[in-house]
């Protein structure tokens, strides 16, 4: 039994080195981390993405040796928090995309997949990840005296995210997209 378990932690472990390597590799050839992370060898591996992955890693690891486990609780929430900061930035896009199709003239029977709730479903799907969000740790709230370090470890992942989103909208430049700025495939052939 103690195979099994240990070929399935190896085999995780190797999936998500592969996926995290590839991913900061295709960011860096999209211009949105080091170049540095861009180089491939000879035999097509993104060998300095792979260090960099592994140093992470191996810290992350290392985390688990320390203390009362406070630095794992903290990248533990931080990589959860980020789960339902996706799925809000998904319900919002879906929205704007919908009606920015609509108000440019579009028929939505064109699209190869409509949601049959729209707009209800990422109305619905918005508020309900920001409620689980906002009230993951509501009670430390509900005490005597807030247990601060517990409303940090928990709602880390907010202000790491806005902090990364505004940075990068002033590095790259980036702005809002208007609906009437917003280009679909159709835009593209007139």
């Amino acid at each position: 039994m103690n195979a099994v378990i240990l070929t399935a932690v190896l085999s995780a472990g190797n999936s998500g080195m592969y996926a995290s390597t590839r991913m900061l590799y295709t960011l860096a050839c999209d211009g949105k981390a080091p170049r540095i992370f861009a180089k491939l060898s000879r035999g097509g591996v993104p060998r300095n993405a792979l260090y960099a992955t592994t140093v992470i890693a191996g810290l992350c690891f290392l985390t688990s040796m320390f203390g009362n486990q406070t630095v794992y609780l903290w990248l533990l929430n931080t990589s959860g928090m980020t789960g339902f900061i996706a799925w809000l930035g998904i319900a919002i896009s879906h929205y704007r995309f919908r009606r920015g199709y609509v108000l440019q003239g579009h028929d939505i029977n064109d699209l190869p997949y409509r949601s049959g709730f729209f707009p209800l479903g990422p109305i619905f799907a918005f508020i309900l990840c920001l409620i689980i969000t906002l009230g993951q740790n509501y009670e430390a709230f509900l005490k005597d005296t807030i247990d601060w370090g517990g409303v940090a470890a928990t709602y880390i992942g907010i202000p790491l995210f806005l902090i990364i989103w505004f940075g990068y909208k002033l590095i790259k430049g980036t702005h809002f997209v208007r609906y009437s700025e917003m280009k679909f495939p159709q835009n593209d052939k007139k």
